[in-house]
C-alpha cells in the first residue's frame, strides 16, 4: 500500500501473526494512514470492510489467517503530521545510541530530555525519531516508557508479536529494570524494599505530580546501595511495579529525593550539584533484563551512564 496516495485500491489482507489478537479498527487506523476514526467506524458499519466475506464490528479481534477486505477511501495526508528529518542531530544521534537490534526489536539507550513520544507541546519523541531512521519499518512501537528526564534501556518494537510477547512479560513480572539514582545522604542499608501507594495529582496550576497516597495504587520498589560519598549515596532501584514516577517518589519519600529532581528535589542539595556539573536528573535505566521475543533466550542489556553522570560522581568523595 503507498500511504502517500490520495486514493487507494479495494485490498484483500490475510492476516498473519503479527496482527492477531488486534482490533479491526485498530488495524485499519494503521492501513489507512490519515483517515479519522469517525470515517473508519463509518466504512465498518455501513458493511464495507469485511473478514472472511461477512460484517463485523468495530471491536472484532482478527484471528490468524483472516481475509480482511479493505474499502478504497480517500487519504487526507494534511491530516498526518509530518515526522522529524532523519537528518536533524538530535534523531541521526539516536543510531549510535542502539544497543541492540534485530528483526524483532530495538534496545535503546535513550538520552535525557528527549521524550518517548510527542505530544503535549512536543513535537517529536524517540517514537517518531525512531520511525523516521528506520523508514522502511512497517511497525514500530515502544514496549515500554521512560520520563523524559530519565536515561537509558528502551526497548521498542519491530513487530506486532513482539510488542505482545514483551508486554506480556511486563503485565506478569517477568522483565527485571535496575535503575541507577543518586540521592542526598546517606541512604539506610535496611531501606531494601519501598512499599508506598502512589496517587496521581494536578495542582491548582496544571502541574501534575505523584505523592504517597494510602488511596493509591500499590507499590513497590527494591533498593541496593552501590556506593557511598559525602552528602550522597548512588543507588541501584528496581521497581516491581510500573507506576508514574515511581522511584521519584519513593526516593522522596524515604527523605533521600534524586539529585536534580526539578518536581521532587530539594533546591539546596541540587545547587550543590550543580555546581558539579551535573545538569540534569540522575536517573538512569542501566540494565534491563528480558526474555527474547523470537528465540526465548533471555537477554541482559546494559547502558553506560551518560558522561555528565559519570564526571559528576567523579567529582563526589567516597566514604
Amino acid at each position: 500500500m503507498n500511504s502517500e496516495s490520495p486514493k487507494i485500491k479495494v485490498q484483500l489482507v490475510t492476516i498473519d501473526e503479527d496482527h492477531v489478537g488486534q482490533r479491526i479498527d485498530n488495524f485499519l487506523l494503521t492501513k489507512l494512514k490519515g483517515v479519522p476514526k469517525s470515517m473508519i467506524y463509518r466504512i465498518v458499519r455501513k458493511g464495507e470492510v469485511r473478514v472472511n466475506k461477512k460484517r463485523i464490528k468495530p471491536e472484532y479481534k482478527l484471528q490468524d489467517g483472516d481475509i480482511v477486505r479493505v474499502p478504497p477511501v480517500r487519504v487526507s495526508e494534511k491530516d498526518e503530521r509530518p515526522g522529524p528529518s532523519a537528518n536533524l542531530s538530535k534523531v541521526s544521534q539516536l543510531e549510535e545510541r542502539i544497543l541492540f537490534e534485530d528483526k524483532h526489536l530495538i534496545v535503546l539507550n535513550k538520552p535525557a530530555g528527549l521524550a518517548v513520544h510527542g505530544g503535549s507541546g512536543v513535537d517529536f519523541g524517540i517514537i517518531e525519531a525512531m520511525r523516521s531512521l528506520r523508514p522502511t519499518q512497517k511497525f514500530l512501537e515502544l514496549a515500554h516508557r521512560l520520563d523524559k528526564d530519565t536515561s537509558g534501556v528502551l526497548l521498542i518494537a519491530k513487530k506486532r508479536s513482539a510488542l505482545r510477547h514483551l508486554h506480556d512479560q511486563l503485565r506478569f513480572k517477568k522483565m527485571q529494570k535496575d535503575y541507577q539514582a543518586l540521592v542526598k545522604g546517606t541512604w539506610q542499608a535496611r531501606d531494601k524494599a519501598i512499599k508506598a501507594p502512589l496517587l496521581k495529582l494536578t495542582l491548582k496550576s496544571g502541574e501534575r505530580i505523584v505523592r504517597v497516597n494510602q488511596e493509591g495504587k500499590e507499590c513497590e520498589t527494591r533498593f541496593k546501595i552501590l556506593q557511598r560519598y559525602q552528602g550522597s549515596t548512588l543507588v541501584q532501584a528496581s521497581p516491581v511495579t510500573g507506576r508514574t514516577h515511581q522511584i521519584r517518589v519513593h526516593c522522596q519519600y524515604t527523605g533521600h529525593p534524586i539529585a536534580c529532581d526539578e518536581k521532587y528535589s530539594e533546591q539546596k542539595y541540587d545547587d550543590s550539584m550543580r555546581a558539579l556539573g551535573l545538569n540534569r536528573l540522575f536517573l538512569h535505566a542501566a540494565q534491563l533484563r528480558f526474555t527474547h521475543p523470537g528465540n526465548e533466550e533471555v537477554m541482559i542489556v546494559k547502558a553506560p551512564l551518560d558522561p555528565v553522570l559519570t564526571q559528576t560522581l567523579d567529582k563526589l568523595i567516597k566514604v
